[in-house]
């Protein structure tokens, strides 16, 4: 009788071999699956700025219907949120938050005006112009 509980007890467990195999399965699976799982994080920033340039273009449309153009480069999107001189009929702020936010790389969205048109860019995660990728620029 204390001979098969002995036995029992000895062949419970995993043996080392079994062990390495679980971790060398459990390696390969992460080695397939996290550069998939970090390339949709990279994409993710890319389309949060994407979305907060709509916004800005969505308050824009709006600062512009009560002011009757849109604001001046000089002024930048900052007239969102504190009324620049010159302004009548400003009605803000136009962004929920006090201040304009940035880009999610940390950067300063660039407000351009030309020809009755505006252009809004985040420089994407190098902060310079042009780039592929998470580099890459993203504009309206």
């Amino acid at each position: 009788m204390f001979q098969s509980k002995r036995r029992v007890a000895r062949h419970s467990g995993f043996t080392l071999v079994e062990l390495l195999v679980v971790l060398a399965i459990l390696g390969m699976l992460a080695a397939l699956v996290g550069p998939q799982v970090l390339n949709q994080l990279g994409g993710a920033k890319s389309k949060s700025a994407a979305i907060q340039i709509r916004d800005f273009e969505q308050a824009l449309e709006l600062y512009k219907l009560d002011v009757g153009r849109f604001p001046r480069e000089t002024d930048g999107l900052e007239a969102l949120v504190r009324e620049p001189s010159g302004a009548k009929g400003w009605n803000g702020p136009y962004l929920k938050k006090k201040d304009v936010p940035e880009d999610p790389w940390g950067n300063a969205y660039e407000y351009r005006v030309s020809g009755g048109g505006i252009e809004i860019v985040s420089l994407g995660a190098d902060g310079r112009q042009g780039g592929a990728g998470e580099d890459g620029d993203v504009s309206n």
